[in-house]
């Protein structure tokens, strides 16, 4: 007999060697915040995610998971999208079946090779149906990987086939669902029965496979259509395709074969032609622009963005001149406070809207302003006689999470400002159905800088990250098609680099930390991808973005 200890009720369970972890699964887990109730999709055995079929041969702590965690939220999406694989293979036997990247409305797919027709998506919804109400099962078996790299390149999936090959190991994990293997980085849930909620969206060349909102697990998330950020992500993915490297499993092959330092080469090159465009409609319109106002979500580039897009422009012979919106901020006892009771210096409300209304009138104006300075262990602002005016071929450069928000600064004549949206949006994939998520991306960045700048350790970097995230929900992401340009921040070789740093930090984490199940899932996701060697690191140039959250800026 072996003790399991069960976190959903605190009881301990005497079982067998060989017991079926689902055996003491209950039907449905409460959410602690909101007292709703979710299906059970998985497990955290020892604090990692395992499937429900796991077999217990040792004592465990085990917390079974539902729609609410964000494990079971992932568990869900995994299994949905070998759902709709397993439905297209039946519909479409001759095409292949791929998952391109995130939409704000789902998950974009397209079929290679060609468009969509509208009645062929609805065809596909109704077989997805179809297979969710028969409940079939989802199995997993180990298999040799050079079995695993045959089989994929059979069923016209190479980038499974690369990266299994990339990866040089002897075995792996392959799933099946009615007879159709697929590979998944992560547990998948129990059966297709779990699956009710889903919907296809026309969209572009495919469709938008979307999935439940996490507000309300009846009801598929809201639909957006956000044109420009589409757009963005669709140009990288161009530029993806033009060097080869749309997937890890070549990313790793271009590195393991010496090319590292010339993808870094290459991918500055890009970004600096990027900078150099945004700056070129800047001063298309100089005679009217004044202000240029930059915004995106935590550790996007933001302010390396700023600084670089500063350099272009006084290559044009513009002078900028840069404010920081946290200048701005109210006094402690005005800032609001969140639904916990805690301040929220992320809302609007936070910020002085009516003194940075008058300074930015009185600036364009041609009127000098007095610039506070906020000093935030005190709370509140203090001016030092720091002054500015705008000169003829001055542009003032301001950075700050409301910068899109009209909100912000109504009284301001709009015509007179450009707004900028920075962000980390890869287009880079682990496979044909597995997209990376930009939000890991910006996870890492802020662990890695947070911890060389400001000492907070990666464990509390994890913990503070769902509050982040409701932040940029709320403040950052309705406005993003609000901007005149959006800037990707993104770099094919920044998850190599991101690896070599970030791998030593999350393994300090203890297994009894409330972090220690991100940790291992984060660790998981980086052991698919080759670090870059110091030597490679070090031919990353002092004026990067990368060097925001690594070190070495000059900028």
């Amino acid at each position: 007999m072996i003790d399991i200890f069960c976190v959903n009720d605190g009881k301990h369970y005497p079982v067998e060697e060989g017991y079926m972890v689902a055996a003491l699964a209950p039907e449905k887990v409460k959410d602690a915040k909101t007292g709703k109730e979710y299906p059970v999709l998985a497990v955290l055995v020892d604090h990692k995610l395992k499937s429900l079929d796991t077999i217990m041969f040792e004592p465990h702590q085990v917390e079974f998971v539902g729609y609410n965690h964000p494990e079971g939220r992932r568990a869900y999406l995994r299994s949905l999208c070998f759902l709709a694989q397993r439905a297209a293979r039946t519909l479409f036997p001759d095409k292949v079946f791929k998952i391109n990247h995130s939409l704000p409305s789902g998950l974009y797919c397209k079929f290679r090779g060609g468009r969509i027709a509208d009645e062929d998506i609805l065809r596909l919804r109704e077989e997805m149906r179809r297979l969710v109400a028969a409940d079939l099962p989802f199995t997993r078996i180990k298999m040799l990987s050079t079995e695993a790299e045959a089989l994929f390149r059979a069923q016209g999936q190479p980038l499974k086939a690369a990266l299994q090959h990339s990866l040089g190991r002897y075995f792996c994990s392959v799933y099946y669902l009615d007879g159709v293997p697929d590979s998944f980085y992560g547990p998948l849930v129990p059966s297709t029965g779990f699956l009710k909620v889903f919907d296809l969206m026309p969209f572009h060349h495919g469709f938008c496979l979307q999935y439940p909102s996490d507000e309300d697990i009846t009801r598929t998330i809201p639909r957006q259509k956000q044109i420009k950020l589409t757009n963005t992500l669709k140009d990288y993915g161009y530029w993806c395709k033009t060097t080869g490297i749309v997937s890890v499993g070549a990313l790793n092959q271009k590195l393991l074969n010496g090319g590292a330092v010339e993808l870094i080469n290459l991918c500055e090159a890009r970004q600096e032609r990027k900078y150099a465009e945004v700056a070129d409609k800047i001063f298309a319109e100089r005679d009217k622009l004044r202000i240029v106002f930059i915004a995106g979500p935590s550790s996007s580039g933001k302010t390396s963005s700023s600084l670089r897009l500063a350099q272009q422009l006084k290559v044009l012979g513009m002078n900028p001149k840069v404010i920081e919106l946290d200048n701005y901020f109210v006094s402690r006892e005005r800032t609001p406070v969140d639904e916990d009771g805690n301040y929220d210096f992320e809302a609007l409300e936070a910020m002085d809207l009516e003194l940075l209304g008058k300074h930015l009138n009185a600036l364009l104006a041609g009127e000098e302003i007095e610039i506070p300075r906020y000093d935030f262990k005190q709370g509140k602002p203090f001016f030092e006689g720091n002054r500015m005016r705008l000169e003829e071929n001055d542009i003032l450069v301001m950075e700050g999470i409301h910068a899109l928000d009209p909100a912000m600064v109504p009284s301001v004549d709009q015509s007179r400002i450009y707004r900028i949206y920075a962000s980390a949006l890869t287009s880079l994939k682990l496979d044909e159905n597995c997209c990376i998520s930009t939000t890991d991306n910006r996870l890492l960045r802020r662990m890695v800088r947070d911890n060389r700048v400001r000492g907070i350790t990666p464990e509390d970097t994890i913990l503070r990250w769902p509050s982040v995230r409701r932040g940029e929900n709320r403040y950052i992401f309705p406005f993003q098609e609000n901007a005149d340009a959006q800037f990707n921040s993104a770099l094919l070789y920044e998850l190599p680099m991101l690896k070599y740093y970030a791998e030593p930090l999350l393994r300090r984490i203890r297994v009894d930390s409330p972090a220690y199940a991100e940790a291992c899932r984060l660790l998981k996701f980086l052991s698919y991808i080759v670090a870059l060697q110091p030597s490679e690191i070090a031919a990353i140039p002092p004026t990067s973005i990368m060097r925001e959250f690594i070190g070495g800026q000059t900028l």
